[in-house]
């Protein structure tokens, strides 16, 4: 292990084997303190490890007291909105809740954006704001805001803290609904003036909240009549979403398909779950998916939908989507049972769970015979592939599949995390790296965050130093919150940045280019800044490379240097991400490459044409 990592590690890993020190067991138990002591103990009974944060007026006193924490690693970030990035990806790849603690007015309201995608992606967050003294509330005073008030729809919960005796049960209550059910972010607004005051700490062991009790057990009835539909089934398809991973149902889910020989297809979140290298995974559905997986999911008789939520991103045309299929759908979220697409069979409950008990229901029945739909589907993926070797054919110009390819072959997949910003190189990245193992891919997807990702990796690296995190970012969202680049440095964070570089906000332009005319507005960055020497005054290691050639040696020696490392990737402004169903339009039309000479015109999986 590099000395970064080592660094890292140390801080990272103090708690292992410690207990949590909830309740009576908590050595902080019975002792009299101030408010903002109470907090850092209840931080500390939870057992968290690392906080990221920024500080400021409102929050001072909780900095004070997070200065004698033996056991709290934080970590300042350059912004709010990093910090809040950082605890995202901290939870995603970890599993654990994600910490942000910043101060009141724009400190709080700088959170809002890394708020809503954690929102929008279930992950859970526990974030700290301080706030002006109670009295001064609805005043206009300084760096007053409403930080409950605005956040409101996009957090699970929210608190405005009224006295200091109140703080333990609210951090405990906090976690708790961060992290059970559907997992999501949680708000503590705390008003600076109860932080100052004295109380004896009491850490409650457990939590009691009548009106949020999730259901983790599925219904027996229910699970009964989903075996009985999947036994009878002759077209079936897994469809699963980002509720796996949050579940840990990867291994049930895995062990469906291959008992029952049924096809998989995963959305953006789910990537991961099942293994690339399982035959039956199909790989990403939806606008940028397959041809094979579209067609897969629009022509089954019956979707098993894990953790998903039927999203626009993947059902395309909606009133078209898998006209002839019933639905199993399994989510521990009742509002997404129904909400876009009815369910024939709908279960509530934890999907690991759930899955458990639908594998043993299973053993009652006779598998369904899926072998005719096995062969139909392996004659589209022959016909249609992801790949298209005539991207070859670009003489000298670096072509962003195959560097996406050659970058997955680099990485060793038990030991890495990809992580990505949002545009074309997420989309890139998404079909065409391969990951084996759950919270190994994270991005951002409901809310599609330009500036989520490389804070995000810089949190991935902080909780799992034992991995090599590479964010694959694109020119124009690298720039959205790369002053994150300071943080790496300093806490000697060895994450690596591939910067898919278009000088071009290349997503909105591709869409320009296909539905607007190619009328260019507001998309053409100038080739400002300089990504090497940026990277350089920051600290890091940097090279860029223009030609094909040089990909694989840049890769090798990115990987192999100790420390964070950007490697700008100079592409073609015009490159476009295939294949691509239009905005609105049904998963049985696709764009895709046809020939040099016809360029690009809109398909049909239905009508015979080959292409990507």
């Amino acid at each position: 292990m590099s000395e970064d990592k080592k660094k890292i590690a140390m801080s990272t890993v103090a708690l292992e084997g410690a207990p949590r020190g909830l309740g009576s067991d908590n050595p902080k138990q019975g002792m009299r303190m101030t408010g903002a002591q109470a907090i850092i103990a209840s931080l500390e009974a939870e057992g968290v490890d690392v906080l990221f944060g920024y500080p400021g007026g409102q929050a001072i006193k909780i900095y004070d007291a997070l200065y004698d924490s033996k056991q709290l690693h934080h970590v300042l970030a350059r912004h709010e909105q990093g910090a809040v990035h950082e605890a995202d990806g901290y939870a995603r790849a970890t599993g654990n809740v994600g910490v942000a603690l910043v101060t009141s007015g724009p400190g709080a309201t700088n959170t809002i954006t890394g708020i809503g995608t954690a929102y929008m992606d279930s992950v859970p967050l526990v974030v700290v704001t301080g706030q002006v003294p109670r009295a001064m509330i609805g005043t206009d005073s300084f760096q007053e805001s409403d930080i409950v008030g605005m956040t409101m729809s996009v957090v699970k919960h929210s608190y405005l803290l009224q006295s200091a005796e109140d703080i333990p049960r609210t951090f405990r209550e906090a976690f708790h609904i961060a992290k059970t059910g559907r997992p999501g972010p949680v708000l503590v607004d705390v008003p600076s003036d109860i932080l100052g005051t004295e109380i004896t700490f009491n850490y409650p062991d457990g939590v009691n909240i009548p009106s949020y009790r999730p259901t983790y057990r599925g219904n027996a009835k229910q699970i009964r009549a989903a075996a009985q539909l999947i036994a009878t089934s002759e077209r079936p398809v897994l469809y699963v979403g980002g509720g796996v991973i949050s579940s840990g149902a990867s291994s049930q889910v895995t062990q469906l398909a291959r008992l029952l020989r049924i096809p998989v297809v995963v959305t953006l979140m789910a990537k991961g779950a099942v293994p690339s290298s399982e035959p039956l995974n199909l790989g990403a559905v939806g606008m940028h998916g397959s041809k094979y997986a579209n067609m897969t999911l629009n022509r089954s008789d019956l979707i098993i939908a894990c953790g998903a939520r039927f999203s626009d991103r993947v059902t395309g045309k909606f009133e078209s989507f898998a006209p002839d299929a019933r639905v199993i759908h399994i989510d521990i979220d009742p509002a997404e049972i129904g909400k876009v697409r009815e369910a024939q069979v709908p279960i509530v409950g934890d999907v690991r769970r759930v899955l458990d008990a639908l594998l043993e229901e299973l053993q009652k029945f006779d598998p369904p015979d899926t072998r005719a739909w096995l062969d139909e589907i392996a004659e589209w993926r022959e016909r249609f592939p992801m790949y298209d070797e005539r991207m070859e054919e670009i003489a000298g110009e670096i072509v962003p599949e195959i560097a996406m390819r050659q970058l997955s072959h680099a990485l060793d997949p038990d030991r890495t995390i990809v992580v990505t910003e949002v545009g074309q190189h997420q989309m890139w990245a998404a079909q065409f790296i391969d990951r084996e193992c759950p919270r190994t891919f994270l991005s951002s997807g409901g809310l599609g965050t330009m500036g989520f990702g490389f804070p995000a990796a810089v949190g991935a690296a902080m909780g799992c130093p034992d991995k090599t995190v590479v964010c694959i970012a694109g020119d124009g969202s690298f720039q959205m919150n790369l002053q994150e680049m300071a943080t790496a440095a300093i806490n000697g964070v060895p994450v690596k940045v591939v910067v898919v570089d278009n000088r071009a906000l290349g997503m909105v332009r591709q869409w320009q280019k296909l539905f607007y005319h190619q009328r260019f507005s507001a998309t053409e960055l100038a080739d400002v800044p300089d990504f090497v020497k940026l990277a350089e005054a920051y600290g890091w290691t940097a090279e860029r490379i223009e030609s094909p050639g040089e990909v694989e040696g840049a890769y090798r020696r990115m990987l192999s240097t100790d420390g964070p490392y950007l490697l700008d990737v100079r592409i073609p402004r015009d490159q476009s991400v295939f294949p691509m169903v239009a905005p609105g339009g049904p998963l049985s039309e696709v764009i895709g490459v046809i020939d040099g000479d016809e360029g690009l015109r809109i398909i049909s999986v239905d009508d015979g044409e080959g292409g990507r």
